[in-house]
């Protein structure tokens, strides 16, 4: 039989030192929890899993079983004297091995901490816990302090092999998720190397024990914190004076000279919050990319059908306005021909980057099912989730006015880079408004906004013609000067802004 390489040698000393650590830290006692790690060999992934039943501090490299890829065992533990058992493979083996299947793990840690114990009893009927604004947050992989990040729980059952299909159901209906609670047990986390699966299970660890102590507090761990009170319900602060006439920003935002504040910031995206290369070379490629192939998955949902009438709807206003466009058909045509000509239409709109409510509302499912994989994550530009904070903390309202739809509006802003960051927001606008560069469109806007005045709103654009429109229905406007933006034409009249935490200053 052929020596262990090097690789399945190293892991196996490394295997023995993690469990030794937490065993120190009481997530293995009593023999219980493991550790499995996978390293590319010369003959491929090999897969070293420490054995079961056995005290985790007192472990040795050479009591490691090793399993190819496959999750077969290759390699069996000679047995130690007695009083040791002889050697027996986990029963956890099944489920980490789902991790490096499903997430395409490089280490499963499991662990029997009282915390996460604990916090599967918060709700003992709880699907999940959630928890946001903890600093630790940030510790684990596609996640930010403003996230709220949602930690599947599955229920126990006698035998940990007989947890499989449950922990694999959780780790696919869960792709922001790298751990899995398993009620009155333990946890399972993974990462794609041990440094990233060790530094995420102490993450979890401190969080599941923060939102433990914050529920003995009588705090939901799973709920953004409340922003201060400004003003009394009828809008006026305790002296009398109207609460949106006091500017009372911290952390760096700067505040308008005149000392006030506007009712609302209503954000364009592109450009503004976020750069246009990302929607450029991420958000329309992938649209592009996926177009016929999610017509042709969803083609008998009402959503697609839906999409598929406010297409030929479009096309034919089109037509009638003398524009050279493919033809959708009707249904009675088939689904290849209309799916043949839905494509045709759709790659031409976008080729003329033309942003008509049906594209966009076909781009928005084809983004949302992107964010809800996880192949899709909104990148913001960086100051904006605190200008967003403190903007809500001095009691403004934020909207977006993007020519994106509202759905695909929620997708980006509840899956960014940073977490979820729809609790600052108060809602969404988009063409059903009306059009970005028309003065109608802020004046519907400002209604539903329910202002005194427009003169209260702040609307904040990297677009002049959008700017013209907004001050024309008399709103307030910033121009966003941010990196990959057009350069501004000379002598537009607004104020410029390079980021968002600047925005406010331009407000009189």
């Amino acid at each position: 039989m052929a020596p262990p390489s090097p690789e399945v040698e190293e892991a196996k000393h490394l295997v023995a030192e993690l469990c030794a650590g937490l065993y120190s830290q009481g997530h293995v006692s009593g023999t219980g929890g493991g550790i499995s790690i996978k390293v590319a060999t010369p003959a491929g992934d090999r897969i070293v899993m420490a054995p079961s039943g056995v005290q985790k501090e007192r472990m040795r490299a050479e009591d490691m079983f090793v399993l190819d890829g496959a999750g077969q065992v290759v390699h069996t533990p000679e047995a130690r004297p007695p009083p040791y058992k002889p050697p027996k493979l986990s029963e956890c083996a099944p489920l980490f091995m789902s991790a490096f299947e499903l997430r395409g793990a490089g280490a499963v840690l499991h662990g029997h901490s009282v915390n996460a114990f604990l916090a599967t009893l918060l709700d003992p009927e709880a699907s999940e816990l959630r928890v946001t604004h903890i600093e630790m947050i940030k510790g684990i992989a596609g996640q930010g302090f403003y996230s709220v990040h949602a930690i599947p729980i599955i229920e126990n059952t006698a035998r940990e092999c007989e947890l499989t299909d449950r922990l694999r159901a959780a780790i696919e209906a869960y792709p922001q998720a790298n751990a899995v609670l398993v009620r009155r047990h333990g946890v399972y986390v993974w990462g794609k190397n041990w440094i990233e699966a060790k530094t995420q299970f102490e993450c979890y660890e401190y969080l599941f024990e923060a939102a433990v102590r914050m529920q003995q507090m009588g705090l939901d761990a799973g709920r953004a914190p409340a922003p201060p009170p400004v003003a009394a319900a009828n809008g006026h602060s305790a002296d009398g004076e109207p609460a949106a006439k006091k500017a009372r920003l911290g952390g760096g935002v700067a505040a308008p000279a005149s000392g006030r504040l506007p009712t609302a910031i209503v954000l364009d995206i592109e450009g503004t919050i976020a750069s246009i290369s990302y929607v450029t070379d991420v958000l329309f490629p992938y649209a592009r990319r996926r177009l016929g192939s999610h017509l042709e998955a969803s083609y008998e949902s009402g959503e697609t059908q839906e999409d598929l009438s406010l297409l030929r709807q479009q096309a034919q206003a089109d037509a009638q306005a003398g524009l050279s466009v493919p033809a959708i058909p009707g249904p009675e045509a088939g689904k290849e021909a209309v799916l043949a000509g839905a494509v045709a239409n759709c790659e031409a709109q976008m080729d003329g980057d033309r942003k008509t409510t049906a594209l966009k509302s076909l781009q928005g499912h084809i983004w949302a099912g992107g964010f809800a994989r996880g192949e899709l994550k909104g990148e913001l530009f960086r100051d904006v989730p605190d200008a967003l904070a403190q903007w809500r903390a001095a009691g403004i309202k934020t909207y977006i006015y993007s020519s994106g739809s509202r759905g695909a509006q929620r997708d980006l802003l509840g899956r960014t880079t940073v977490g979820d960051l729809r609790p600052y927001l108060s809602g969404f606008f988009d063409t059903t408004s009306g059009p970005k560069v028309e003065s109608s469109s802020y004046r519907n806007i400002a209604l539903s906004l329910g202002a005194d005045s427009p003169a209260d709103l702040l609307f904040a654009t990297d677009n002049p013609a959008e700017a013209q429109a907004a001050a024309a229905a008399g709103w307030q406007v910033v121009l966003a000067d941010r990196p990959g933006n057009k350069p501004l034409p000379e002598g537009h009249g607004f104020p410029v802004a390079s980021t968002a935490d600047q925005f406010l200053a331009a407000f009189r």
